[in-house]
């Protein structure tokens, strides 16, 4: 056992031997896990997002605004000029409403008040935000006009002490108007339908889980360069000469990297639970077990493929391409259900294609032990069967 635990010592300070390894290890799957996500975590609000800049700062643009904040199309933002012509032109909004100083009761008795509304070109978003804002303005221009009738009708019976009075009561008369207007009866009924998507589909669940099998399948795979390595340097040889038997290397070396796979597991699930809000806590036991098998099944895939390559640089180059295509493949990347049947078909000899579904059964459908048993078992299976090949070859070859 304490031969064991020096390889395993020894392994792990060689693979943390600088900043890169870092990097691999938790820094890149991060940032990849949150940009394929977009974001942080679903807001639930998908309507288009207007930029809004409210130079007025009167009932009226506070109106206007609390009419566009209850629009189902568009999701205003309020910010400075400044802030939405630099958005505009580095187009990471598709609209910009601008409200003008204007924007009173004083203009509007004097004939009107123009309200500015940048669209980027060729932009359907934009068409939206465009047709949302006509025709919010229409339900405040009624409301507006309701409420100037009423100032007029007001100062014709008693006229106003100064300005500032005759502005409260259009605020008073506004808020009314807007009080009535929603109380009047619905004369038409819009059904809002929608189809469900065939396609399951959850940015922060699938990039959690597609991400985690990713970066910890490719170094799992590359086991085979450490054994690739040792046989190079001679160190592999000189060390079987010694009283420790090769059950011995072989257990050190797998069972310090599954470790470390483990850890990295354990800490882009901690990522993927505090800072994607996934709901990777629901079922511990049966993600353990996912996560503890998909380990396994990868390392035997390294450890088979470290007893047929001649070279460390042949063994890492073949890690990486092995591991990007069963990612991809197995749905790491994308839904399985985007490809064609045949492929999906294909990819059931994937070990990704399993642990991709026992890990989205967790997350998606809140799965328990018994419902991922099938998965975790077909995983077992492929770490069994490259497990054994592996042994035998690594005999054979040490």
């Amino acid at each position: 056992m304490l031969k064991v635990l020096a390889i395993i010592w020894k392994d792990t300070l060689l693979r943390f031997t600088g900043l890169m390894d870092w990097l691999f290890f938790l820094i890149l799957p991060v940032v990849f896990t949150v940009t394929l996500a977009g974001g942080t975590g679903q807001s639930g609000d998908n309507r288009v997002r207007l930029a809004v800049v409210d130079q007025a700062r009167t009932s009226l643009s506070q109106d206007l605004l609390a009419a566009l904040e209850s629009s189902q199309a568009v999701r205003p933002d309020v910010m400075t000029l400044q802030q939405a012509e630099t958005q505009f032109s580095q187009r990471t909004v598709s609209a910009a409403l601008i409200i003008p100083p204007e924007f009173d009761l004083d203009h509007m008795e004097q004939g009107g008040v123009q309200l500015e509304l940048r669209q980027q070109p060729n932009n359907m978003n934009a068409m939206v935000a465009q047709r949302a804002v006509q025709s919010v303005i229409g339900r405040v221009s009624s409301a507006a006009d309701i409420a100037r009738s009423s100032v007029e009708r007001a100062e014709q019976i008693q006229p106003f002490a100064d300005a500032a009075e005759k502005q409260a009561y259009f605020d008073a008369a506004l808020a009314q108007a807007n009080t009535s207007l929603a109380a009047a009866p619905v004369r038409v009924t819009q059904l809002i339908g929608s189809t469900k998507d065939s396609i399951e589909y959850d940015p922060q669940g699938n990039s959690s889980a597609g991400q985690l099998i990713t970066w910890v399948f490719i170094p799992l795979i590359g086991i085979s360069s450490m054994f690739a390595f040792e046989r190079q340097q001679g160190t592999l040889r000189r060390l079987l000469v010694t009283p420790t038997r090769e059950s011995t290397y072989l257990l050190g070396t797998i069972a310090g990297q599954v470790l470390t796979a483990l850890v990295q597991m354990t800490l882009l699930v901690l990522v993927g639970i505090f800072i994607m809000k996934v709901n990777w806590g629901s079922q511990p036991l049966a993600l353990a077990v996912v996560l503890l098998s998909s380990a396994l099944a990868a390392a035997a895939l390294g450890t088979t493929l470290g007893t047929f390559v001649k070279s460390e640089g042949q063994a890492s180059g073949l890690s990486i391409m092995l591991g990007m295509v069963m990612a991809l493949m197995g749905g790491c990347w994308y839904p399985l259900e985007l490809f064609p049947v045949a492929v999906q078909k294909a990819v059931q000899v994937l070990p990704t294609t399993w642990a991709m579904r026992g890990l989205l059964g967790i997350v998606l459908h809140g799965q328990g032990l018994e419902a991922i048993l099938p998965s975790a078992g077909v995983l077992l299976a492929f770490a069994a069967v490259f497990f054994t090949v592996g042994v035998w070859r690594f005999r054979f070859r040490s």
